[in-house]
């Protein structure tokens, strides 16, 4: 799972479309709400109301949350795409979407097709300022795009969809609402589902509880796990990967720091209603380089975890490790034919 740069058209027209709003905000408040929501998106802060209430939240969260949403949902479908094979949605139904970074990552991953999305959130400012963005992007798919205010919980029943996706929504829930809203999804996808979550440990336990719910409905995992059979990342470990995000001086505003890059850690889970072919063995842990030979750390099917020695010896299988990264499956096809 590279950590290569990602599209700057989203971030692109966020910094755009976000740069009165954020003017006309009283002098720290967009910090503020950046603040509020990450200790929201971090930690256990189940609710029954939108978290994205108001005006600061909106414009806090798209500047900021939002490019990095959209790079942690690009990298899952990159990794989904490679064991779907020719398979494309021609629905896609954005459950809990906000302002639509999802959306935006499934346009860009089947950028060929003519799919159309649907974004279904709690939030009118959030929908409101989502359609506003949409009305910029490059693809049809999202200007395009239905935007559709509905419950989210027990109370909700989504449309039928090819492809479902909820991306850091379900730790917005409680427990009966998460696991009402992950049934209803695996229900309501006549393809496949893609949760993700932030990279920590309750983000990877919420992911594990909607991994064993979707197997449970008859889906099969395609990614990152290589079968459907129960995790080995057991607590206090857990399983996550990492995207690299593009700062813009817009989000330095809201946010700070100095790199012009940070690296947004999540946890997902893709399933779907086909099996793929035989899934390759998944690296976990970033591989450890040493003289003459590369320590990788692997998710197998047969052994669950274990780690595995590459030496120079192996010619282009060690060239190979000393180039994969976390997250990557292995051996690389063409390493594994030479």
């Amino acid at each position: 799972m590279r950590k290569g740069p990602l599209p700057l058209s989203l971030v692109s027209t966020l910094h755009a479309a976000l740069a009165d709003l954020l003017d006309g905000l009283p002098p720290g408040r967009a910090a503020q709400a950046v603040d509020r929501l990450i200790a929201t998106y971090r930690g256990r802060t189940p609710s029954s109301t939108p978290i994205l209430r108001d005006r600061s939240d909106v414009a806090a969260y798209a500047s900021y949350r939002m490019p990095a949403t959209y790079a942690a949902v690009s990298a899952a479908l990159a990794e989904f795409r490679d064991r779907a094979g020719r398979w494309a949605p021609d629905s896609h139904l954005d459950v809990g979407g906000g302002t639509g970074a999802a959306t935006w990552a499934v346009a860009d991953a089947w950028d060929e097709g003519t799919h159309t999305s649907t974004v279904l959130d709690w939030s009118d400012a959030a929908l409101t300022l989502g359609r506003d963005l949409a009305g910029a992007a490059g693809h049809e798919a999202v200007r395009q795009a239905q935007w559709v205010k509905a419950p989210l919980g027990t109370a909700a029943r989504l449309p039928e969809a090819d492809l479902i996706t909820l991306s850091y929504v379900i730790g917005e829930l409680a427990d009966a609402d998460r696991e009402a809203v992950v049934a209803e999804a695996a229900r309501a996808a006549r393809g496949a589902v893609l949760v993700v979550e932030p990279g920590t440990p309750d983000g990877y336990a919420r992911v594990l509880a909607a991994r064993d719910a979707l197997v449970a409905a008859g889906l099969h995992v395609l990614a990152p796990c290589p079968h459907d059979g129960a995790c080995p990342v057991q607590a206090p470990d857990w399983c996550h990967f990492a995207a690299r995000v593009a700062r813009t001086s817009l989000h330095r505003q809201v946010k700070g720091g100095s790199l012009p890059y940070e690296d947004e850690k999540f946890s997902y889970v893709a399933a779907a209603r086909f099996p793929a072919g035989p899934a390759p063995d998944r690296v976990v842990r970033h591989p450890q380089i040493r003289k003459g030979q590369v320590l990788i750390d692997l998710c197998t099917v047969e052994e669950g975890l274990r780690r595995t020695t590459v030496s120079k010896r192996q010619g282009p299988l060690y060239r190979a490790a000393r180039d994969v990264a976390w997250g990557d499956a292995w051996p690389p096809p063409e390493a594994a034919e030479e």
